[in-house]
């Protein structure tokens, strides 16, 4: 692939919070997991760990943890991604390597036409929702990841220029 070319598609990239009522079938779901998992890691730890949630009943009490819940509810698929603490060894290695892992699933997701995005807000209430999940404590949750088949809508994004976020060339 042409350096461009990848360029042009990070940048397309958008945060989808809508969803069409269609289902994602789960290869397509293993495959935006399979993505994740092949993120770079401080010595190779792989530290992240996913939990799938289709139930439309467990996703309400997960949206109850956030004020963006209508976004977990109306996705067809949530990916709870989770940080194994046993399998840490830096702590701010191991959550660049999780960032990386839910690029790399933001831009699977994109490559398959689905949309998705990366909720954060409801790490806040990270403990209440390790607990509904009935998940033991050396998970840490980093991230819902929620998705599907894009509703239609008009995302923009803009982002700074580049020489107002670089620092100095040396």
């Amino acid at each position: 692939m042409e350096p461009q070319a990848v360029l042009e598609f990070i940048k397309t990239r958008r945060s989808r919070r809508k969803f069409a009522a269609k289902a994602v079938d789960e290869a397509l779901v293993d495959s935006i997991m399979e993505a994740g998992r092949w993120a770079p890691s401080g010595m190779n730890n792989q530290p992240w760990r996913f939990l799938v949630v289709r139930d439309a009943a467990l996703k309400a009490r997960l949206a109850g943890f956030t004020r963006y819940g209508a976004i977990i509810e109306g996705a067809p698929v949530v990916i709870a991604v989770f940080i194994h603490r046993p399998s840490m060894y830096n702590q701010t290695k191991d959550h660049q390597a999780m960032g990386a892992c839910l690029q790399n699933m933001l831009l699977m997701a994109e490559a398959q036409g689905l949309g998705a995005v990366w909720l954060g807000e409801i790490l806040n209430q990270a403990e209440g929702v390790r607990e509904v999940l009935g998940l033991a404590p050396d998970l840490a949750l980093m991230a819902v990841v929620a998705l599907g088949w894009p509703a239609a809508g008009n995302e923009r994004s803009q982002r700074k220029p580049l020489d107002e976020l670089v620092l100095n060339r040396r």
